[in-house]
């Protein structure tokens, strides 16, 4: 989010995508509730201009994925043109379906990491606010990089452990 308000890339979803990430985050944190996520979804489209897609309904059925409740996200993807899909779930977006509109599947930290190599200093500073912003449970920037692991973004890791120090 940090690189998209700052418009290093472009990026882009849909309510029916906020919906689906809402509704999966509710089951998995039962302390967090609707109305927190919902101020998290508004946020969100606030600070990334233009983010919202609309008017791909139609290519849903035309489009075939593995889990066709996927299809939407294609369907976004190719209506406002995107380069590619930023997903941990590689298996629903085969090469071969993407291929046929010109859009790549990536990992979350594959794409991070390509950000790294685009702008270096940006990832750095965005890395910082982002661990600044974290009041209600501070880390420290060794512990931040902990989290980052935890979450499957060890590329990312590796690009900013050398700058530990400034975090």
């Amino acid at each position: 989010m940090e690189l998209a308000a700052a418009g290093l890339f472009r990026a882009r979803w849909t309510n029916q995508i906020h919906d689906e990430w809402i509704r999966n985050v509710l089951k998995s944190r039962p302390d967090l509730t609707g109305e927190q996520l919902e101020r998290t979804r508004s946020n969100m489209n606030r600070a990334v201009m233009g983010c919202l897609v609309d008017g791909y309904q139609s290519l849903i059925d035309a489009v075939t994925l593995p889990d066709a409740d996927d299809r939407h996200v294609l369907a976004a993807a190719i209506h406002c043109s995107a380069d590619a899909i930023i997903t941990a779930n590689l298996k629903h977006f085969p090469k071969t379906e993407l291929a046929k509109y010109d859009i790549e599947a990536q990992h979350p930290d594959e794409f991070l990491h390509h950000q790294f190599g685009l702008d270096q200093a940006s990832m750095i500073i965005a890395a910082q606010r982002v661990r600044k912003r974290l009041k209600n449970l501070p880390k420290t920037a060794e512990e931040y990089l902990e989290t980052l692991e935890a979450q499957h973004l060890p590329q990312t890791v590796s690009k900013l452990r050398p700058y530990v120090a400034v975090l």
